[in-house]
């Protein structure tokens, strides 16, 4: 009668041993749903950075084809104008 009490001792221990380390212990559960999200998250970041190499590569493209796309950066970005072009810049009324 004794062993059976034994055996169900160790076998309790065993399982709350098994239980800690899944919960508690290295490589756990939390560990694991952690390491999910950073997952997720690194995956949504490199859905972005793939979006952003597809625009680059489209602009490199552009500027590899024809002058149309360096003329529009010129003006964009640095505020180019064509000889005889005339500049106007239209200010929005303030609100106050």
């Amino acid at each position: 009668m004794w062993q059976n009490k034994i055996i169900l001792v160790v076998l309790v221990a065993l399982l709350f041993a098994l239980q800690y380390r899944l919960w508690f212990g290295k490589r756990s559960i939390p560990d694991y749903l952690a390491l999910q999200q950073e997952v997720e998250q690194r995956q949504k970041q490199n859905a972005n950075l793939l979006q952003r190499n597809k625009l680059l590569a489209a602009d490199i493209n552009d500027l590899k084809i024809g002058l149309d796309a360096i003329e529009e950066r010129a003006r964009n970005e640095l505020g180019l104008i064509k000889e005889g072009e005339t500049f106007y810049r239209i200010i929005p009324k303030s609100t106050n």
